[in-house]
């Protein structure tokens, strides 16, 4: 998709789509998958651009390592890091928060102060227009699983009148 007058970029990458790890051929396939978005971005960037990554509906084994995130990150053209003005994480996990944290020290301060962390597609849609952003059907299905998850989590918790009480406190 597109946003803003200079209709800047919105790069949607879905992890869930990722291969899995088990393959024989994952690095080749990872390496290549690389290049392959280097090379789109390079093409199509030519003003700012934001990265949307939607990590909802992915197993684990089909999570990028760190690893090749570093080696991602590295190789990324020093104009191409420049122009990303935004780093949006979508449904992040606990992993994800985990490995950015851990590696926050090793990358630049400029480039941390980028990402930012959204629980829900509804918090996305506040932040970008939506109308050129394609979200796949697996992504949307695990959004609505986790709004209804939360929504009987916070319904349980008033109901219970052991949790109200402590609320009021």
């Amino acid at each position: 998709g597109y946003y803003g007058d200079g209709l800047n970029a919105i790069i949607v990458f879905a992890a869930c789509f990722l291969p899995d790890s088990s393959r024989t051929d994952y690095n080749y396939v990872m390496e290549n998958l690389f290049l392959y978005v280097i090379s789109t971005l390079e093409l199509m960037v030519a003003e700012d651009y934001m990265i949307v990554y939607l990590n909802g509906a992915t197993p684990r084994r089909r999570m990028p390592g760190l690893g090749w995130m570093k080696k991602c990150y590295q190789m990324i053209d020093r104009r191409l890091r420049k122009n990303l003005k935004s780093f949006i994480i979508v449904h992040p996990s606990w992993f994800i928060r985990t490995i950015l944290a851990v590696t926050r020290p090793f990358i630049s301060s400029k480039f941390s102060s980028k990402i930012q962390y959204v629980n829900t597609l509804a918090e996305l849609r506040e932040m970008i227009p939506m109308e050129y952003v394609h979200i796949p059907d697996s992504i949307v299905k695990y959004d609505e699983e986790k709004y209804i998850k939360r929504r009987m989590r916070t319904s349980c918790l008033s109901n219970d009148p052991e949790m109200a009480s402590v609320e009021h406190e």
